[in-house]
């Protein structure tokens, strides 16, 4: 009798650690509806497109967004970090995996992550939230009008083309034609070249534009490209982005400068940009992201946001190295400068 009883208590101790234990991760994929409302944790599957500094920055801003808001890896967070290694086959896998793994949100970062992740959710009532999407509406992600077209939301990193133009003008004041490359896939490249070509007259510039498939045609597209233009721009194209370093060695050989699109390029070896603060655009993201898991808001009915300023960021070093002078007064201006390059 008394192994009877013992038995029946040690199976009903063993019964509530069980119930305990799967109660440890909120994977309702109902942004985190239970998990909110018990004190319980959140899963966050997070695909990032490419492994290159300004989408990093994006990620480490996103969770630190989150953790100023109570949600903290390690504590009640539990993170799905994924990288689809610019394939976007790639990608679809990785948010197909996150919504059967019924995670409480996507973060999807760059635009071939955000739509695949879209996609998949369509179905789902688990919330994406993007970052580092330069066009929302070209993407298919948010609708003329600006309101989002889904259980999806996020922050654009829309370039500040102008600004970039005015700035390549100051710094080069007999250049005429800037070279473009760019991803003919990237809905967002096709849009921000869209736009140079309709504002560069403005500052008397011809963009030369040459557009690329797959990242093994860059060496032989930018071999080319620095053969007819006085210097490159360069946008957030991740394929581009990923390849940078055979960007600037084209660049370099040919002694015309490369100007970046953020601070992350112009560390290595980009010239200058007028970019935006990716790490920032993460911690907005991530505020935006946290009240969505805790319930005070939907990501439906959550406008995306944009990159709030431009910023002036140099590089001397990659200056020298193509030995062009650059407008002491004008660079003064910088939000910050570097004198070396970091690879």
């Amino acid at each position: 009798m008394r192994k009877k009883l013992l038995s029946s208590i040690l199976t009903a101790a063993c019964t509530v650690c069980l119930l305990a234990g799967c109660g440890g991760t909120a994977g309702s994929g109902a942004a985190g509806t239970q998990a909110g409302a018990s004190g319980e944790s959140y899963k966050i599957g997070i695909s990032q497109f490419a492994e290159h500094g300004s989408l990093d920055n994006c990620r480490e801003g996103f969770l630190e967004g989150l953790k100023q808001a109570g949600i903290e890896e390690g504590k009640n967070l539990t993170v799905d970090y994924q990288n689809a290694q610019t394939d976007t086959g790639t990608a679809s896998t990785i948010a197909d995996s996150f919504v059967s793994a019924k995670d409480d949100m996507i973060c999807a970062i760059a635009t071939p992550c955000a739509a695949s992740a879209y996609n998949s959710c369509m179905d789902t009532d688990i919330p994406v939230v993007y970052t580092a999407v330069s066009d929302p509406v070209a993407a298919g992600l948010a609708n003329e009008d600006g309101s989002n077209v889904g259980n999806v939301t996020g922050s654009s990193d829309v370039l500040p083309v102008e600004e970039q133009l005015k700035m390549i003008r100051a710094l080069m004041p007999d250049a005429r034609k800037i070279g473009i490359l760019y991803t003919t896939s990237e809905a967002n490249s096709c849009s921000t070249i869209k736009e140079y070509q309709e504002l560069a007259p403005k500052y008397d510039f011809e963009i030369v534009d040459t557009g690329i498939n797959t990242p093994a045609d860059i060496e032989l597209a930018a071999t080319d490209l620095v053969t007819k233009v006085d210097c490159l721009c360069n946008l957030t194209d991740n394929t581009v982005v990923n390849a940078l370093q055979t960007v600037l060695d084209k660049a370099n050989g040919a002694g015309i400068p490369v100007f970046g699109s953020e601070i992350e390029q112009v560390k290595a070896g980009c010239v200058a940009s007028m970019g935006i603060d990716y790490y920032q655009l993460g911690i907005e993201t991530g505020a935006m992201a946290a009240k969505i898991l805790k319930g005070e808001a939907s990501a439906k009915d959550t406008p995306y946001i944009s990159a709030s300023k431009a910023e002036l960021y140099v590089n001397t070093a990659a200056a020298e190295k193509i030995n062009m002078t650059l407008d002491q007064d004008y660079i003064s201006g910088a939000a910050e400068t570097f004198t070396e390059i970091t690879i």
